[in-house]
C-alpha cells in the first residue's frame, strides 16, 4: 500500500470517526438537556413536625435523584413564617427552577407567589397542603376523612361516656386549610353525639399554645367534666397530653402523623390514636409530578386520577391518598412494617412494659 493511499484511509476512518461523534452527540444531546433543566425547589413549611425533616425530605429527594440522578435541588424550610417562604419562592425563581414542590405555610398568602412562579413558567407541585393560586398539581391525603376518623375513633373510645360531659376541640392553624377540612370532617361525626365544652384554632400549629388552651379549658370547665379531647396532630397533643397530667386527666385523646412521642404515649395510655399518612408513597407522587414537570410530560393519568378545588377556586389535577387510624392494637402492622420506626426506637427502658403487653416485644 502506498503512503498516499495510506493517508487517504486514516483521513477517511478519522472523518467517520468525527461524524460518528457529532451523531452520537447530536442524539444524546435532548436527554441531556433535560437532565440540566430538572431543577427543582423544595419548599417546606417547618421543622418543628418531626416528619419533614425525618421524612419527607429525604424521601422527596431520593426519589427525585432516582428518576433524575443529575436533578439539582434546592432546599428551603419556611421555619413557620410566611414571608419567609414568599421570600423562598424569590430565591428559587432566582436560581432557574423549573418547578417548586410547596407545602405552604399559609395558603392563602402565598397564593401571590404561586402566580409569580406561573407568570414565570415554572410549575407548582403543592404538596400535603393546597396551595392557593394557579398550582398544577397537589399531592395530600383526603384531609376531610382524618377529621372522621379521628372524630369517630374518639367516640368509639368514649363509648357510654359520651354523653356524660363534654370534650375539648384542638382544630390546628387556621392558616393551614387542611385544618379546616380535618375540623370539618371530625364535626360531621361529633355533632349532636358529643357537647363540645371548648373549641380552638392553634395558630403555628404550635404545642405550647395547645398547652395553654387546654389548662384553660380545664379551669374553665372543671377537670371532672372533661371526657375527651379531640386532637388534630400529634404535636398539639404533647402539649395537651402535658396539660392533662398535670391536672390528673386521663381521657381520650386523638393525633395525627404517627409521631414517635405518639406511639409512646399510646402504648402508655394518654393518647388513643393517631393517624398514620404513609409519608413515602406521598413524598414519591410529588417527586414523581415534579420530575415529570420538569421533563416537560404531561402527568399521566392515574398520577393525577381526580381533581380538587383551591380556596382561590382552582380546579386542580390531584392524587388523594389514604390515611390509617393506629392504636395500640395495630403499631407492629403500621409504623414498624411501614418503616416509620424500629420496634427498639420504640420500646426504649421507659416503654419496655407497655411494648411488651402490646405484644412488640
Amino acid at each position: 500500500m502506498t503512503r498516499t493511499l495510506r493517508g487517504a484511509i486514516a483521513l477517511a476512518g478519522a472523518t467517520a470517526l468525527c461524524l460518528g461523534a457529532v451523531a452520537t452527540s447530536g442524539a444524546d444531546q435532548p436527554d441531556a438537556e433535560a437532565r440540566q433543566d430538572v431543577k427543582i425547589g423544595l419548599l417546606l413549611p417547618e421543622s418543628k413536625t418531626t416528619r419533614y425533616e425525618k421524612f419527607d425530605r429525604p424521601y422527596i429527594e431520593a426519589k427525585i435523584k432516582e428518576l433524575a440522578p443529575d436533578a439539582q435541588i434546592d432546599y428551603y424550610n419556611a421555619a413557620e413564617s410566611a414571608t419567609t417562604q414568599q421570600q423562598q419562592v424569590n430565591t428559587a425563581l432566582a436560581k432557574g427552577d423549573k418547578v417548586l414542590i410547596l407545602d405552604a405555610v399559609d395558603a392563602k398568602s402565598i397564593q401571590s407567589s404561586v402566580q409569580k412562579a406561573h407568570d414565570a413558567g415554572v410549575k407548582v407541585v403543592a404538596y400535603d397542603r393546597l396551595a392557593q393560586g394557579p398550582v398544577d398539581s397537589y399531592v395530600s391525603y383526603d384531609n376531610r376523612k382524618v377529621g372522621e376518623l379521628q372524630g369517630q375513633a374518639l367516640l368509639d373510645a368514649l363509648g357510654d361516656k359520651a354523653g356524660s360531659g363534654v370534650i375539648v376541640m384542638h382544630n390546628g392553624s387556621p392558616t393551614d386549610p387542611n385544618a379546616a377540612e380535618f375540623k370539618a370532617g371530625a364535626h360531621s361525626v361529633l355533632d349532636g353525639k358529643v357537647e363540645i365544652g371548648k373549641e380552638y384554632d392553634t395558630p403555628n400549629w404550635d404545642p405550647n399554645n395547645a398547652n395553654q388552651q387546654m389548662s384553660g379549658a380545664i379551669s374553665a370547665l372543671g377537670k371532672d367534666k372533661i371526657v375527651g379531647v379531640y386532637s388534630a396532630n400529634d404535636g398539639l397533643a404533647a402539649g395537651i397530653a402535658t396539660a392533662l397530667k398535670a391536672a390528673g386527666i386521663n381521657v381520650p385523646l386523638t393525633g395525627q402523623d404517627a409521631q414517635l412521642d405518639a406511639i409512646q404515649r399510646i402504648l402508655l395510655g394518654t393518647q388513643t390514636i393517631t393517624i398514620m399518612k404513609p409519608y413515602k408513597p406521598e413524598a414519591d407522587i410529588a417527586a414523581q409530578m415534579a420530575v415529570d414537570f420538569a421533563e416537560g410530560k404531561p402527568l399521566p393519568s392515574d398520577l393525577v386520577p381526580t381533581t380538587v378545588t383551591s380556596g382561590s377556586g382552582q380546579k386542580v389535577p390531584a392524587n388523594l391518598l389514604t390515611p390509617v387510624v393506629v392504636d395500640k392494637t395495630n403499631i407492629k402492622d403500621t409504623v414498624v412494617k411501614d418503616g416509620l420506626y424500629t420496634v427498639e426506637e420504640i420500646c426504649t427502658p421507659t416503654y419496655a412494659a407497655a411494648c411488651k403487653e402490646a405484644g412488640l416485644q
